[in-house]
């Protein structure tokens, strides 16, 4: 049976490494972050990352002297942030350990850009990353002549006018289980790794001020799949291609019909679900 769920990325960890060693405690976290001033989300050691942050703040607040592995949902990129990414972290279970303290503890040390909105000790069944079944992407624009100061750091400007019934038709034949080579970015560890994905839903809202909203859920996605969406999706808008065009380029599984990619301070991975039994 085809594993839905599974991710192309290389990190070093797999599935089935859900073993809780005797003695540890697996604490999940459900994280929110400005991505901003981040390298993106996965630990990268000599770059401001927010797996460092949180792995540092795991390591001060329990007292674990050696540096567990970060598990996540899924990777964001530099700038895109998070309103419900999920982690899990497995260390020594200290002496004493209260989960009440340690939520707020945690966030002492990490307001306001990374603020842990739900901390609960987990099962061993549960896999941050492997548990999930569904990943939520939000993407905004402002489409008015001028910019918005307050929504600057987390919407895109798109100064000419969108085209709401254009950008609604394109985003319908995103919605499948289909190859998305050609609104991803090859993995360099895994080339000939599979961009197959299963979109169940993909939607625009229009809110007041001439804000626009992308909203998409997938069991998965590779890198930079919403953002290239996006890009492409908001030329339809424009009128410079047309809603036809996103089958074809679908088809052609060729990366370069869809060059265009939207900037990352619009994305934010909105929610992660989960199997009711985790």
């Amino acid at each position: 049976m085809e594993r839905l769920f599974a991710f192309d990325e290389s990190d070093g960890y797999v599935a089935g490494e859900t073993r809780l060693p005797e003695g540890h405690v697996r604490l999940r976290l459900t994280v929110a972050y400005l991505g901003t001033n981040f390298y993106g989300l996965a630990p990268q050691g000599s770059l401001r990352t927010v797996g460092d942050a949180l792995l540092d703040a795991i390591c001060t607040v329990n007292q674990v002297d050696d540096r567990p592995t970060l598990v996540m949902s899924g990777r964001t990129d530099a700038g895109v942030h998070a309103w419900g990414q999920v982690v899990h972290v497995d260390f020594p279970r200290p002496r004493r350990f209260e989960i009440g303290r340690v939520h707020r503890s945690l966030n002492k040390i990490l307001n306001p850009e990374i603020v842990v909105r739900e901390a609960s000790v987990a099962p061993e069944t549960f896999d941050a990353r492997f548990s999930a079944i569904y990943r939520h992407y939000r993407y905004t624009i402002v489409n008015r002549e001028l910019p918005d100061p307050f929504l600057t750091p987390t919407a895109w400007h798109v100064h000419a006018p969108l085209n709401m019934v254009a950008l609604r038709l394109a985003a319908d034949p995103i919605i499948g289980h289909q190859d998305f080579t050609s609104f991803c970015r090859a993995v360099k560890a895994k080339p000939d790794g599979s961009l197959v994905r299963l979109v169940t839903d993909a939607f625009w809202v229009e809110l007041p001020d001439n804000i626009f909203r992308f909203e998409i859920r997938a069991n998965a996605f590779c890198q930079q799949m919403v953002r290239s969406i996006v890009g492409f999706l908001v030329e339809v808008g424009l009128g410079k291609r047309t809603a036809g065009d996103v089958r074809a380029t679908l088809a052609a599984r060729d990366r370069s019909f869809a060059p265009n990619i939207a900037p990352a301070h619009g994305l934010c991975l909105w929610e992660v679900g989960y199997r009711p039994d985790v």
